[in-house]
Protein backbone atom coordinates (compact mmCIF):
# COMPACT_ATOMS: atom_id res chain seq x y z
CA UNK A 1 0.00 0.00 0.00
CA UNK A 2 2.80 2.38 0.95
CA UNK A 3 4.59 1.54 -2.29
CA UNK A 4 1.47 2.33 -4.30
CA UNK A 5 1.07 5.70 -2.57
CA UNK A 6 4.72 6.54 -3.18
CA UNK A 7 4.36 5.62 -6.87
CA UNK A 8 1.23 7.78 -7.15
CA UNK A 9 2.96 10.68 -5.44
CA UNK A 10 5.97 10.36 -7.71
CA UNK A 11 3.71 10.20 -10.76
CA UNK A 12 1.86 13.29 -9.57
CA UNK A 13 5.13 15.14 -9.01
CA UNK A 14 6.36 14.18 -12.52
CA UNK A 15 3.07 15.33 -14.04
CA UNK A 16 3.25 18.60 -12.13
CA UNK A 17 6.79 19.18 -13.26
CA UNK A 18 5.80 18.39 -16.87
CA UNK A 19 2.90 20.84 -16.83
CA UNK A 20 5.00 23.46 -15.06
CA UNK A 21 7.66 23.08 -17.76
CA UNK A 22 5.02 23.24 -20.48
CA UNK A 23 3.44 26.30 -18.87
CA UNK A 24 6.82 27.99 -18.72
CA UNK A 25 7.41 27.24 -22.39
CA UNK A 26 3.96 28.61 -23.31
CA UNK A 27 4.56 31.63 -21.12
CA UNK A 28 7.93 32.23 -22.75
CA UNK A 29 6.39 31.80 -26.20
CA UNK A 30 3.60 34.24 -25.39
CA UNK A 31 6.09 36.66 -23.91
CA UNK A 32 8.23 36.39 -27.04
CA UNK A 33 5.14 36.98 -29.18
CA UNK A 34 4.23 39.98 -27.06
CA UNK A 35 7.73 41.38 -27.42
CA UNK A 36 7.66 40.73 -31.18
CA UNK A 37 4.33 42.56 -31.47
CA UNK A 38 5.60 45.44 -29.35
CA UNK A 39 8.80 45.61 -31.40
CA UNK A 40 6.82 45.54 -34.63
CA UNK A 41 4.53 48.26 -33.33
CA UNK A 42 7.55 50.36 -32.38
CA UNK A 43 9.00 49.86 -35.85
CA UNK A 44 5.68 50.87 -37.39
CA UNK A 45 5.42 53.98 -35.19
CA UNK A 46 9.02 54.85 -36.07
CA UNK A 47 8.19 54.48 -39.80
CA UNK A 48 5.08 56.68 -39.53
CA UNK A 49 7.01 59.28 -37.51
CA UNK A 50 9.84 59.37 -40.07
CA UNK A 51 7.32 59.52 -42.92
CA UNK A 52 5.58 62.49 -41.30
CA UNK A 53 8.87 64.28 -40.67
CA UNK A 54 9.97 63.74 -44.27
CA UNK A 55 6.74 65.20 -45.61
CA UNK A 56 6.98 68.19 -43.25
CA UNK A 57 10.66 68.93 -43.81
CA UNK A 58 10.90 68.28 -47.53
CA UNK A 59 7.42 69.71 -48.26
CA UNK A 60 7.27 67.58 -51.39
CA UNK A 61 10.26 69.37 -52.96
CA UNK A 62 12.59 66.37 -52.79
CA UNK A 63 10.66 63.20 -53.73
CA UNK A 64 13.84 61.13 -53.63
CA UNK A 65 14.00 61.51 -49.84
CA UNK A 66 10.38 60.39 -49.52
CA UNK A 67 11.00 57.37 -51.77
CA UNK A 68 13.97 56.32 -49.63
CA UNK A 69 11.96 56.70 -46.42
CA UNK A 70 9.12 54.52 -47.75
CA UNK A 71 11.36 51.75 -49.11
CA UNK A 72 13.65 51.53 -46.09
CA UNK A 73 10.67 51.71 -43.73
CA UNK A 74 8.83 48.91 -45.55
CA UNK A 75 11.82 46.58 -45.31
CA UNK A 76 12.47 47.50 -41.67
CA UNK A 77 8.95 47.06 -40.29
CA UNK A 78 8.41 43.51 -41.61
CA UNK A 79 12.14 42.64 -41.40
CA UNK A 80 12.33 41.84 -45.11
CA UNK A 81 15.57 41.51 -47.02
CA UNK A 82 14.59 44.50 -49.13
CA UNK A 83 11.89 46.61 -50.69
CA UNK A 84 11.26 48.34 -54.01
CA UNK A 85 9.17 51.28 -55.22
CA UNK A 86 7.94 51.57 -58.81
CA UNK A 87 5.87 54.58 -59.91
CA UNK A 88 3.80 55.20 -63.02
CA UNK A 89 5.60 57.53 -65.45
CA UNK A 90 4.15 60.67 -67.07
CA UNK A 91 2.95 58.72 -70.11
CA UNK A 92 0.88 56.51 -67.78
CA UNK A 93 2.24 53.48 -69.67
CA UNK A 94 5.24 52.34 -67.65
CA UNK A 95 6.29 51.53 -64.10
CA UNK A 96 9.69 53.08 -63.40
CA UNK A 97 11.97 52.02 -60.55
CA UNK A 98 12.32 55.01 -58.21
CA UNK A 99 14.14 53.46 -55.29
CA UNK A 100 15.24 49.95 -54.25
CA UNK A 101 17.10 48.92 -51.13
CA UNK A 102 20.55 47.47 -51.76
CA UNK A 103 19.72 43.95 -50.58
CA UNK A 104 16.34 43.72 -52.32
CA UNK A 105 16.07 40.68 -54.61
CA UNK A 106 15.23 41.69 -58.17
CA UNK A 107 11.47 41.53 -58.79
CA UNK A 108 11.41 41.66 -62.59
CA UNK A 109 12.57 38.78 -64.85
CA UNK A 110 16.31 38.67 -65.41
CA UNK A 111 17.22 37.37 -68.89
CA UNK A 112 19.73 34.54 -68.92
CA UNK A 113 22.36 36.59 -70.79
CA UNK A 114 22.20 39.26 -68.05
CA UNK A 115 22.67 36.56 -65.39
CA UNK A 116 25.69 35.24 -67.31
CA UNK A 117 27.14 38.73 -67.56
CA UNK A 118 26.63 39.17 -63.80
CA UNK A 119 29.09 36.34 -63.18
CA UNK A 120 31.82 38.51 -64.68
CA UNK A 121 30.48 41.88 -63.49
CA UNK A 122 28.83 41.46 -60.06
CA UNK A 123 27.01 44.81 -60.18
CA UNK A 124 25.14 43.92 -63.37
CA UNK A 125 21.98 42.71 -61.59
CA UNK A 126 21.81 45.82 -59.38
CA UNK A 127 22.15 48.08 -62.42
CA UNK A 128 19.55 46.09 -64.32
CA UNK A 129 16.97 46.28 -61.52
CA UNK A 130 17.48 50.03 -61.01
CA UNK A 131 17.40 51.00 -64.70
CA UNK A 132 14.80 48.66 -66.18
CA UNK A 133 11.18 49.78 -66.45
CA UNK A 134 8.19 47.54 -67.14
CA UNK A 135 4.77 48.12 -68.65
CA UNK A 136 2.12 49.29 -66.21
CA UNK A 137 0.11 46.13 -66.92
CA UNK A 138 3.07 43.76 -66.61
CA UNK A 139 2.74 40.56 -64.55
CA UNK A 140 2.25 40.68 -60.78
CA UNK A 141 2.80 44.47 -60.73
CA UNK A 142 -0.04 44.97 -63.21
CA UNK A 143 -2.21 42.47 -61.35
CA UNK A 144 -1.81 44.34 -58.07
CA UNK A 145 -2.57 47.69 -59.73
CA UNK A 146 -5.48 46.65 -61.95
CA UNK A 147 -7.20 44.59 -59.24
CA UNK A 148 -6.33 47.12 -56.52
CA UNK A 149 -5.25 44.40 -54.13
CA UNK A 150 -2.09 43.25 -52.39
CA UNK A 151 -0.73 39.94 -53.66
CA UNK A 152 1.73 37.46 -52.16
CA UNK A 153 4.10 35.22 -54.13
CA UNK A 154 5.92 32.50 -52.20
CA UNK A 155 8.33 31.71 -55.04
CA UNK A 156 8.86 34.03 -58.01
CA UNK A 157 10.01 31.27 -60.30
CA UNK A 158 6.55 29.65 -60.14
CA UNK A 159 4.95 32.81 -61.54
CA UNK A 160 4.28 32.39 -65.30
CA UNK A 161 5.90 35.75 -66.10
CA UNK A 162 9.27 34.38 -64.89
CA UNK A 163 9.25 31.22 -67.03
CA UNK A 164 11.93 32.41 -69.44
CA UNK A 165 13.97 34.22 -66.76
CA UNK A 166 17.15 32.94 -65.15
CA UNK A 167 16.08 30.22 -62.68
CA UNK A 168 18.92 30.64 -60.20
CA UNK A 169 18.30 34.38 -59.79
CA UNK A 170 14.62 34.03 -58.85
CA UNK A 171 14.42 30.57 -57.24
CA UNK A 172 12.93 30.73 -53.73
CA UNK A 173 12.46 34.52 -53.75
CA UNK A 174 9.21 35.48 -52.02
CA UNK A 175 7.47 38.82 -52.36
CA UNK A 176 4.44 40.86 -51.35
CA UNK A 177 3.31 43.50 -53.85
CA UNK A 178 0.87 46.27 -52.91
CA UNK A 179 -0.81 48.82 -55.21
CA UNK A 180 -0.30 52.51 -54.46
CA UNK A 181 -3.53 54.37 -55.18
CA UNK A 182 -4.48 57.88 -54.08
CA UNK A 183 -7.78 59.57 -54.86
CA UNK A 184 -8.55 56.87 -57.42
CA UNK A 185 -5.30 57.56 -59.28
CA UNK A 186 -2.83 54.73 -59.81
CA UNK A 187 0.56 55.89 -58.51
CA UNK A 188 2.56 52.66 -58.71
CA UNK A 189 3.47 49.66 -56.56
CA UNK A 190 5.42 49.03 -53.36
CA UNK A 191 6.96 45.59 -52.81
CA UNK A 192 8.90 43.72 -50.13
CA UNK A 193 10.99 40.64 -50.87
CA UNK A 194 12.99 37.89 -49.17
CA UNK A 195 15.79 35.74 -50.57
CA UNK A 196 15.51 31.98 -50.77
CA UNK A 197 17.34 31.53 -47.44
CA UNK A 198 14.68 33.46 -45.50
CA UNK A 199 11.24 32.52 -44.23
CA UNK A 200 8.21 33.23 -46.35
CA UNK A 201 6.09 36.20 -45.37
CA UNK A 202 3.44 35.43 -42.74
CA UNK A 203 -0.17 36.60 -42.73
CA UNK A 204 0.78 39.13 -40.09
CA UNK A 205 3.56 40.47 -42.36
CA UNK A 206 0.99 40.68 -45.18
CA UNK A 207 -1.48 42.71 -43.12
CA UNK A 208 1.16 45.02 -41.63
CA UNK A 209 2.69 45.69 -45.06
CA UNK A 210 -0.74 46.34 -46.56
CA UNK A 211 -1.33 48.99 -43.90
CA UNK A 212 2.09 50.52 -44.64
CA UNK A 213 1.30 50.67 -48.36
CA UNK A 214 -1.90 52.60 -47.63
CA UNK A 215 0.03 55.13 -45.55
CA UNK A 216 2.69 55.37 -48.27
CA UNK A 217 0.00 56.01 -50.92
CA UNK A 218 -1.34 58.88 -48.83
CA UNK A 219 2.15 60.34 -48.37
CA UNK A 220 3.02 60.03 -52.07
CA UNK A 221 -0.32 61.49 -53.15
CA UNK A 222 0.08 64.50 -50.88
CA UNK A 223 3.67 64.97 -52.02
CA UNK A 224 2.58 64.97 -55.68
CA UNK A 225 -0.19 67.50 -55.01
CA UNK A 226 2.19 69.76 -53.10
CA UNK A 227 4.89 69.45 -55.76
CA UNK A 228 2.43 70.21 -58.56
CA UNK A 229 1.18 73.24 -56.62
CA UNK A 230 4.76 74.48 -56.18
CA UNK A 231 5.52 73.90 -59.87
CA UNK A 232 2.36 75.79 -60.81
CA UNK A 233 3.33 78.66 -58.51
CA UNK A 234 6.86 78.68 -59.95
CA UNK A 235 5.42 78.74 -63.49
CA UNK A 236 3.06 81.57 -62.56
CA UNK A 237 6.00 83.55 -61.17
CA UNK A 238 7.93 82.99 -64.39
CA UNK A 239 4.90 84.01 -66.46
CA UNK A 240 4.46 87.13 -64.35
CA UNK A 241 8.12 87.96 -64.95
CA UNK A 242 7.65 87.37 -68.68
CA UNK A 243 4.53 89.55 -68.60
CA UNK A 244 6.46 92.33 -66.87
CA UNK A 245 9.23 92.11 -69.48
CA UNK A 246 6.61 92.21 -72.23
CA UNK A 247 4.97 95.29 -70.69
CA UNK A 248 8.37 97.00 -70.67
CA UNK A 249 8.70 96.29 -74.41
CA UNK A 250 5.33 97.95 -75.13
CA UNK A 251 5.23 101.75 -75.49
CA UNK A 252 5.02 103.44 -72.10
CA UNK A 253 3.45 106.59 -73.54
CA UNK A 254 2.05 107.99 -76.76
CA UNK A 255 4.64 109.28 -79.24
CA UNK A 256 5.02 112.96 -80.16
CA UNK A 257 4.61 113.54 -83.87
CA UNK A 258 3.71 116.99 -85.24
CA UNK A 259 0.27 116.95 -86.83
CA UNK A 260 -0.95 113.76 -85.11
CA UNK A 261 -2.34 112.35 -81.87
CA UNK A 262 -1.67 108.65 -81.39
CA UNK A 263 -2.98 106.32 -78.69
CA UNK A 264 -2.73 102.54 -78.19
CA UNK A 265 -3.47 99.79 -75.69
CA UNK A 266 -2.91 96.07 -75.21
CA UNK A 267 -5.08 93.81 -73.02
CA UNK A 268 -3.73 90.21 -72.81
CA UNK A 269 -6.20 87.33 -72.60
CA UNK A 270 -3.66 85.43 -70.48
CA UNK A 271 -0.71 86.51 -68.34
CA UNK A 272 1.41 87.03 -71.45
CA UNK A 273 0.21 88.29 -74.82
CA UNK A 274 0.57 87.14 -78.43
CA UNK A 275 -0.24 90.69 -79.65
CA UNK A 276 2.05 93.67 -79.63
CA UNK A 277 2.20 97.22 -80.87
CA UNK A 278 5.13 99.58 -81.21
CA UNK A 279 6.17 103.13 -82.14
CA UNK A 280 9.67 104.14 -83.20
CA UNK A 281 11.40 106.94 -85.11
CA UNK A 282 12.57 106.16 -88.63
CA UNK A 283 14.17 109.57 -89.01
CA UNK A 284 13.55 113.08 -87.68
CA UNK A 285 10.29 113.49 -89.62
CA UNK A 286 8.89 109.95 -89.80
CA UNK A 287 7.39 107.56 -87.25
CA UNK A 288 6.96 103.83 -87.63
CA UNK A 289 3.81 102.24 -86.14
CA UNK A 290 3.38 98.46 -85.87
CA UNK A 291 0.51 96.27 -84.74
CA UNK A 292 0.90 92.47 -84.81
CA UNK A 293 -0.86 89.29 -83.75
CA UNK A 294 0.97 85.98 -83.42
CA UNK A 295 -1.19 82.89 -83.93
CA UNK A 296 -1.69 81.07 -80.64
CA UNK A 297 -1.40 82.40 -77.13
CA UNK A 298 0.79 82.16 -74.07
CA UNK A 299 4.57 81.87 -73.82
CA UNK A 300 5.38 80.64 -77.38
CA UNK A 301 3.41 83.52 -78.92
CA UNK A 302 4.94 86.07 -76.53
CA UNK A 303 8.46 84.95 -77.46
CA UNK A 304 7.68 85.39 -81.16
CA UNK A 305 6.33 88.91 -80.51
CA UNK A 306 9.58 89.88 -78.78
CA UNK A 307 11.60 88.52 -81.73
CA UNK A 308 9.34 90.27 -84.22
CA UNK A 309 9.67 93.63 -82.44
CA UNK A 310 13.48 93.47 -82.55
CA UNK A 311 13.64 92.38 -86.20
CA UNK A 312 11.18 95.07 -87.38
CA UNK A 313 13.10 97.81 -85.58
CA UNK A 314 16.43 96.56 -86.93
CA UNK A 315 15.20 96.72 -90.53
CA UNK A 316 13.10 99.89 -90.33
CA UNK A 317 15.83 102.45 -89.74
CA UNK A 318 16.01 104.92 -92.68
CA UNK A 319 13.85 102.65 -94.83
CA UNK A 320 10.73 104.50 -96.04
CA UNK A 321 9.05 101.57 -97.80
CA UNK A 322 6.92 99.48 -95.38
CA UNK A 323 6.62 96.53 -97.80
CA UNK A 324 10.41 96.30 -98.24
CA UNK A 325 10.85 96.27 -94.46
CA UNK A 326 8.32 93.45 -94.04
CA UNK A 327 9.97 91.40 -96.80
CA UNK A 328 13.23 91.48 -94.84
CA UNK A 329 11.39 90.74 -91.58
CA UNK A 330 9.71 87.68 -93.11
CA UNK A 331 12.97 86.26 -94.47
CA UNK A 332 14.68 86.65 -91.09
CA UNK A 333 11.84 85.29 -88.95
CA UNK A 334 10.67 82.42 -91.18
CA UNK A 335 13.39 79.93 -90.09
CA UNK A 336 12.53 80.47 -86.40
CA UNK A 337 8.73 80.20 -86.62
CA UNK A 338 7.06 76.81 -86.14
CA UNK A 339 5.03 75.45 -89.05
CA UNK A 340 1.78 75.89 -87.09
CA UNK A 341 2.49 79.55 -86.27
CA UNK A 342 2.42 82.79 -88.23
CA UNK A 343 2.33 86.56 -87.64
CA UNK A 344 -0.29 88.94 -89.01
CA UNK A 345 1.15 92.46 -88.98
CA UNK A 346 0.38 95.95 -90.21
CA UNK A 347 3.17 98.53 -90.55
CA UNK A 348 2.63 102.25 -91.04
CA UNK A 349 5.06 105.05 -91.78
CA UNK A 350 3.59 108.43 -90.80
CA UNK A 351 5.22 111.70 -91.90
CA UNK A 352 5.12 114.66 -89.49
CA UNK A 353 3.10 117.73 -90.55
CA UNK A 354 1.79 115.84 -93.53
CA UNK A 355 -1.34 113.86 -94.36
CA UNK A 356 0.74 111.14 -95.99
CA UNK A 357 0.69 107.65 -94.45
CA UNK A 358 2.25 104.58 -96.07
CA UNK A 359 0.83 101.17 -95.15
CA UNK A 360 1.94 97.58 -95.68
CA UNK A 361 -0.20 94.75 -94.41
CA UNK A 362 1.05 91.18 -93.88
CA UNK A 363 -2.21 89.24 -93.54
CA UNK A 364 -3.51 91.56 -90.81
CA UNK A 365 -7.05 92.88 -90.33
CA UNK A 366 -7.51 95.89 -92.60
CA UNK A 367 -7.07 99.23 -90.78
CA UNK A 368 -10.22 101.38 -90.72
CA UNK A 369 -10.06 104.92 -92.08
CA UNK A 370 -12.66 107.32 -90.71
CA UNK A 371 -13.04 110.40 -92.88
CA UNK A 372 -14.20 113.47 -90.99
CA UNK A 373 -15.21 115.08 -94.31
CA UNK A 374 -17.52 112.33 -95.55
CA UNK A 375 -18.06 110.65 -92.13
CA UNK A 376 -17.54 107.34 -93.90
CA UNK A 377 -15.38 104.44 -92.73
CA UNK A 378 -13.35 102.47 -95.27
CA UNK A 379 -11.03 99.48 -94.75
CA UNK A 380 -7.50 99.88 -96.13
CA UNK A 381 -7.05 96.60 -98.01
CA UNK A 382 -3.41 96.67 -98.95
CA UNK A 383 -2.28 93.21 -100.19
CA UNK A 384 -0.03 90.75 -98.36
CA UNK A 385 0.08 87.33 -96.69
CA UNK A 386 1.06 86.67 -93.08
CA UNK A 387 4.70 86.47 -91.99
CA UNK A 388 6.02 82.94 -91.51
CA UNK A 389 3.85 81.19 -94.11
CA UNK A 390 6.40 81.40 -96.95
CA UNK A 391 10.17 81.65 -96.85
CA UNK A 392 10.35 84.63 -99.22
CA UNK A 393 9.43 84.52 -102.92
CA UNK A 394 5.66 84.10 -102.56
CA UNK A 395 5.56 86.58 -99.67
CA UNK A 396 7.57 89.17 -101.63
CA UNK A 397 5.19 88.93 -104.62
CA UNK A 398 2.09 89.19 -102.42
CA UNK A 399 2.89 92.37 -100.51
CA UNK A 400 2.88 95.98 -101.61
CA UNK A 401 2.83 99.32 -99.88
CA UNK A 402 -0.19 101.58 -100.17
CA UNK A 403 -0.26 105.34 -99.66
CA UNK A 404 -3.12 106.98 -97.77
CA UNK A 405 -3.81 110.69 -97.49
CA UNK A 406 -5.60 111.84 -94.36
CA UNK A 407 -7.11 115.18 -93.45
CA UNK A 408 -7.73 117.04 -90.23
CA UNK A 409 -10.14 115.09 -87.99
CA UNK A 410 -9.53 111.78 -89.78
CA UNK A 411 -8.78 108.71 -87.68
CA UNK A 412 -6.98 105.57 -88.77
CA UNK A 413 -7.82 102.62 -86.48
CA UNK A 414 -5.65 99.53 -86.23
CA UNK A 415 -6.85 96.52 -84.24
CA UNK A 416 -6.31 92.81 -83.70
CA UNK A 417 -9.00 90.12 -84.05
CA UNK A 418 -9.46 89.98 -80.26
CA UNK A 419 -11.68 93.06 -80.82
CA UNK A 420 -14.04 92.05 -83.64
CA UNK A 421 -14.07 88.34 -82.66
CA UNK A 422 -14.94 88.94 -78.98
CA UNK A 423 -18.15 86.98 -78.29
CA UNK A 424 -21.09 87.24 -75.92
CA UNK A 425 -22.87 84.48 -73.98
CA UNK A 426 -24.84 83.47 -77.11
CA UNK A 427 -21.64 83.05 -79.12
CA UNK A 428 -22.35 86.13 -81.27
CA UNK A 429 -19.23 88.11 -82.22
CA UNK A 430 -18.70 91.84 -81.66
CA UNK A 431 -18.00 92.16 -85.37
CA UNK A 432 -16.80 94.96 -87.63
CA UNK A 433 -20.25 96.62 -87.84
CA UNK A 434 -20.24 97.37 -84.09
CA UNK A 435 -16.58 98.41 -84.35
CA UNK A 436 -17.38 100.84 -87.18
CA UNK A 437 -20.35 102.25 -85.28
CA UNK A 438 -18.29 102.83 -82.13
CA UNK A 439 -15.52 104.47 -84.14
CA UNK A 440 -18.01 106.77 -85.90
CA UNK A 441 -19.77 107.72 -82.65
CA UNK A 442 -16.53 108.58 -80.80
CA UNK A 443 -14.40 109.99 -83.61
CA UNK A 444 -14.85 113.56 -82.41
CA UNK A 445 -13.51 112.75 -78.93
CA UNK A 446 -9.89 112.19 -79.97
CA UNK A 447 -7.60 109.18 -80.41
CA UNK A 448 -7.25 108.27 -76.73
CA UNK A 449 -11.00 108.31 -76.04
CA UNK A 450 -11.74 106.35 -79.23
CA UNK A 451 -9.47 103.54 -78.06
CA UNK A 452 -10.95 103.54 -74.55
CA UNK A 453 -14.53 103.63 -75.88
CA UNK A 454 -13.94 100.61 -78.12
CA UNK A 455 -12.38 98.69 -75.23
CA UNK A 456 -15.38 99.48 -73.00
CA UNK A 457 -17.87 98.52 -75.72
CA UNK A 458 -16.16 95.13 -76.19
CA UNK A 459 -16.16 94.48 -72.43
CA UNK A 460 -19.82 95.48 -72.14
CA UNK A 461 -20.78 93.31 -75.13
CA UNK A 462 -18.94 90.22 -73.83
CA UNK A 463 -20.48 90.47 -70.36
CA UNK A 464 -19.45 87.53 -68.17
CA UNK A 465 -17.82 85.64 -71.04
CA UNK A 466 -14.05 85.37 -70.32
CA UNK A 467 -11.75 87.18 -72.74
CA UNK A 468 -10.61 84.58 -75.23
CA UNK A 469 -8.05 86.52 -77.24
CA UNK A 470 -5.64 89.41 -76.77
CA UNK A 471 -7.03 92.87 -77.54
CA UNK A 472 -4.80 95.51 -79.13
CA UNK A 473 -5.88 98.88 -80.53
CA UNK A 474 -4.12 101.91 -82.03
CA UNK A 475 -5.84 105.11 -83.10
CA UNK A 476 -3.95 107.61 -85.31
CA UNK A 477 -5.72 110.99 -85.42
CA UNK A 478 -4.79 113.80 -87.83
CA UNK A 479 -4.96 117.19 -86.11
Amino acid sequence: MQTTIIVLLLSLIVMCMFYISKYRKITKHLERQRLDIETEELRMFDFLHTLGETLTQESGTNPRTLYRTIVRGAAMVVEAHGAALYLVDKTNDKLVSQYQSEACPILIPVPKHIAEQAKLTPNTINSYKRLTSVGKDWGPFGEALSQKKTIKINNLITNPHFESADQNTHEGVSAVIAPLIYGGKELGILAIANNSDSEKFSENDFEVFQSMAEQSSFALGNSIIHREAMEKKHLENELNTASEVQRILLPSKSPNLDGYLISGLNVPAKIVSGDYYDYFKIDENSLGIVIADVSGKGVPASLITAMCRSVVRANASNNHCPAEVLKKVNRQLFPDIREDMFISLAYLIVEANSGKIQIARAGHDAPLHYSSKTQNINPINSPGIAIGIDSGDVFDKSINSMELNVEKGDILLLYTDGVNEASDIRGEEFGTDRLNKTLANTSGLGAEKVVKAIQNEVISFSGDVPQNDDITLIAVEKI
